[in-house]
């Protein structure tokens, strides 16, 4: 019988004890309520997540409008198929369709006048500030927060197995911040070990929600990943030829923020 992407991860991908966080605790001083944001080991890049523009490109309307117009009596059909209830497009981390292409951070940033990151911000909402998120345009789906979508994720587990002494065999841990839990299991730390290998089912865990992890990272703790739950990038810390292979990939995008190291 053919195993499922779901059944796969949860045999693939048990519980691990809650002290196996102990260390990231420590290294960051945090309590990993949004993820534990690591330093430099020793060079660290952001992995920008993925947005994407329809075909027929950004409009003159915002999704706030488009949303108003839509509920106070159907409005214009501006893009098919797109849902008015999302305020700047879908935030499931799954690519948004064919008719969709990814849009860069740097494309978007030479459109706008404005900088990639601003110098002193964390990648996030504030990231554009000539569109904030309430004048988002239709046309323009904005970066997942809290969350890589799945062909950035399986592109990156990629990169981290080239760069992992122990390759697809490298054993790792995985956690998910109790934002991501459900209310009932607020209390209870998501701490799963796996291999490397079959870290690209963790986006199919039946009890994780379609989240990426907030943290990976192998036992060996020679790199760390984080994806905070307020933010639209991942950090990834850890060699400098790994942090290299992120920023010359030309699937994902990658940058520096010395302010953020």
């Amino acid at each position: 019988m053919h195993e499922t992407p779901a059944a796969a991860a949860a045999a693939r991908w048990p519980f691990a004890g809650s002290g196996e966080a102990d260390w990231l605790r420590d290294l960051t001083s945090d309590d990993g309520l949004t993820g534990f944001m690591p330093p430099a080991l020793p060079d660290a890049a952001w992995v920008l997540h993925a947005m994407y523009e329809h075909e027929l490109g950004p409009t003159d309307m915002s999704f706030i409008e488009y949303r108003r117009a839509v509920l106070m009596g159907g409005g214009p059909d501006i893009i098919p198929g797109l849902d008015p209830a999302d305020v700047c497009g879908a935030d499931d981390g799954e690519h948004p369709g064919p008719r969709w292409h990814r849009l860069r951070w740097t494309e978007l940033a030479r459109r706008t006048g404005d900088p990639v990151v601003p110098e002193g911000r964390m990648p996030c909402h504030t990231s554009f500030p000539s569109i904030t998120p309430g004048t988002w345009p239709v046309g323009i789906q904005a970066p997942p927060e809290g969350r890589m979508d799945r062909p950035d994720w399986n592109r990156l587990i990629d990169i981290l197995t080239e760069h992992s002494p122990q390759g697809a065999d490298t054993p790792c841990l995985a956690y998910y911040n109790p934002l991501l839990q459900r209310a009932e299991d607020f209390d209870n730390l998501h701490i799963r070990s796996g291999a490397l290998a079959d870290a690209k089912v963790l986006y199919d865990h039946p009890e994780e929600d379609g989240w990426s992890p907030s943290n990976l990272w192998p036992r060996d703790r020679t790199w760390v990943l984080c994806t905070d739950h307020d933010l639209w990038a991942t950090k990834v810390a850890g060699p400098a030829p790994l942090v290299r292979a992120l920023l010359d990939d030309t699937e994902i995008e990658a940058v520096r923020l010395p302010w953020t190291t």
